[in-house]
């Protein structure tokens, strides 16, 4: 068995799971509503506030779905009742972040501003303060959504490895690597 597969998902008191047609999952809490269509091989079941995912046979495919469903669908719980939130950081001199509703205005460096659109289901912030660099935040009920628009505005500047300039994740680390070495 997977190890992650087998652990059942509590079911919190304030959220309500429904398996429809065609192995529809519905899940809706507090923060808002998700739904996700599963294999077709695996099978849902909710039992005494838990929902059990278990898959028909050990070949390789049904190990792997196995336990990537039952991650989604702990992520989809975590997400109607707490929320995700992914913060990011833009370094660099004249880098700015402006936002009207879920449009962005970002200074990037480059010749003109880049108008991004974040997808409704996201709320996004923007925050300058003085003598720090802004800051982008970005919440929502979907992981999988923050992190595919965070993975998009990071790859409108990647981080260079020699300044460290660019849009960068509040957390991550950038190595920067030597220069050019001085003449002689």
């Amino acid at each position: 068995m997977s190890r992650i597969g087998k652990q059942p998902v509590t079911i919190p008191a304030n959220v309500t799971v429904s398996v429809g047609t065609d192995n529809l999952l519905s899940i809706k809490g507090p923060k808002g509503e998700l739904k996700q269509s599963i294999d077709r091989d695996i099978t849902i079941a909710v039992k005494d506030g838990n929902i059990e995912i278990t898959r028909p046979t050990d070949q390789i495919r049904h190990r792997a779905l196995h336990g990537l469903y039952r991650a989604i669908v702990s992520n989809m719980v975590k997400g109607v009742t707490e929320g995700f939130k992914r913060d990011l950081e833009l370094v660099g001199v004249g880098f700015k972040a402006a936002n009207q509703g879920n449009v962005l205005d970002l200074a990037l460096g480059y010749s003109h501003n880049i108008i991004f659109d974040v997808p409704k289901e996201l709320k996004v912030t923007t925050l300058t303060e003085k003598g720090q660099n802004p800051k982008i935040t970005l919440e929502g009920t979907d992981k999988q959504l923050i992190g595919q628009v965070a993975a998009k505005l990071r790859g409108l500047r990647k981080p260079e490895p020699y300044k460290g300039k660019g849009v960068r994740y509040s957390d991550e680390v950038v190595r920067k690597k030597a220069g050019k070495a001085a003449g002689k």
